[in-house]
């Protein structure tokens, strides 16, 4: 229980970030029917970047960063649905996050001592 609760917890992370796009920097371009999208920290480092759809939902691959540039989460869209594995990095585990239509289906998740 403890596990889908930390998975919920970064999900809304990361859905807030997203509700708050206008206030940070953001580069848009357009790449056939897709938007390349990257949005940067108040330092100028990458924060997140993905791609939107012609209709403006999130579509394809997105990836997360720290501040220090690591990976925190990476996984794909399908018209704003979170769907396949979906990765969470952290620093003592690494979470693979089954989805479908932006449900868990599945959790996995492995030290860094076993990694």
């Amino acid at each position: 229980m403890k596990k889908y609760i930390a998975i919920l917890v970064v999900v809304l992370m990361s859905a807030s970030l997203m509700a708050q796009e206008n206030t940070k920097k953001v580069k848009q371009v357009q790449k056939g029917d897709l938007v390349e999208a990257t949005y940067f920290y108040a330092d100028g480092s990458i924060e997140q970047q993905g791609t939107f759809n012609k209709e403006g939902k999130l579509h394809g691959l997105w990836i997360s960063y720290d501040v220090k540039g690591n990976k925190i989460a990476s996984g794909n869209y399908d018209n704003g649905h979170k769907v396949g594995t979906w990765t969470f990095w952290s620093e003592d585990s690494v979470k693979e996050v089954d989805f479908d239509k932006s449900r868990i289906t599945k959790v996995v998740e492995k030290s860094n001592q076993t990694i």
